[in-house]
């Protein structure tokens, strides 16, 4: 069993009918825990009902929670999510708040140390305390994941680069790789020319790119695998890409062949974004029914 550790934000997602909890690092947690690892989150929480739930809910899935910090004073993350017609989400991240006042603690350090993994993404670094916080546990961490979530106006290239530069793996989506390969002075429309330039760049060999209804790339051991996507009625994309990585991660981490990995990572996220929120449980027997070749949909 793997030992993983998720750093960042978390969150209440607060649709025009209803709130679900989540974050990237949340989503990712949930999701890896149900796939029998021993996971933590180094995060922060308010002390109000809305971290309490998170907190409560966490526990309850098994998630280790003793880096999970309570401000006194920072209200837990909010974000309002607007979805348009075809269920693609657009979001208002609320500032301050907790999660951008992630200390650097003893317990976070150790379980950093610790960890067979340690995922991350960009969207934490748009406060200093919670940047430094993470550039500390990288010089720590073994393996480190980047998963990259750009939410205007919350980053910087220089910030990216360096992120990038630590990684040992990063997920994108397309839309992110073009916008930064375009911001480092590389213009191609080709997803396979982006990748190979970003592993260039931070000596990274290992990239994925999801590429919604028309699937994910994945550039692992200077080889190219691809899955065109599975058909799905989507009611909404929040927390599909946040699935598909954990998915991916888990497979290759366990060392399973990087096609079959992708192929699998592409059907959880097609899942989820049939389904309502980020976390929706979802059984390998359904996993493995819905896997058909001849679909044509992964939403990440």
């Amino acid at each position: 069993m793997k030992n993983i550790v998720c750093f960042g934000e978390v969150l209440w997602d607060v649709f025009p009918s209803n709130k679900k909890m989540g974050g990237a690092p949340l989503n990712v947690a949930l999701r890896l825990q149900s796939l029998e690892n021993n996971v933590s989150i180094i995060t922060r929480i308010g002390k109000d009902s809305e971290g309490k739930l998170i907190e409560s809910y966490s526990i309850s899935q098994g998630i280790n929670t003793e880096n999970l910090q309570i401000d006194e004073t920072l209200k837990t993350g909010e974000v309002q999510v607007s979805l348009d017609n075809d269920g693609v989400a657009t979001y208002e991240i609320k500032h301050p708040r907790a999660w951008d006042n992630i200390q650097y603690t003893k317990t976070a350090e150790e379980a950093t140390i610790q960890a067979d993994a340690f995922i991350y993404g960009s969207l934490v670094t748009r406060d200093i305390i919670s940047e430094k916080t993470l550039y500390k546990l990288l010089k720590l961490a073994k393996h480190k994941i980047f998963d990259v979530n750009l939410r205007a106006p919350f980053y910087t290239t220089e910030i990216l680069k360096f992120l990038m530069q630590e990684a040992d793996f990063i997920k994108f989506n397309d839309d992110e790789i073009y916008e930064i390969c375009q911001s480092l002075k590389f213009d191609s429309n080709v997803i396979e020319e982006n990748i190979k330039f970003i592993a260039e760049q931070t000596n990274t060999t290992s990239i994925c790119v999801t590429k919604g209804s028309k699937g994910a790339v994945l550039y692992y051991n200077d080889t190219f695998y691809n899955n065109e996507g599975y058909t799905i009625k989507v009611v909404d994309t929040v927390g599909a890409g946040d699935s598909f990585l954990a998915t991916l991660i888990n497979k290759l981490l366990d060392k399973d062949n990087p096609q079959e990995a992708i192929d699998y990572a592409c059907a959880v996220g097609a899942l989820v974004a049939g389904s309502e929120g980020a976390n929706p449980k979802i059984s390998n027997e359904q996993i493995t029914k819905f896997i058909n070749p001849k679909n044509i949909f992964c939403d990440q």
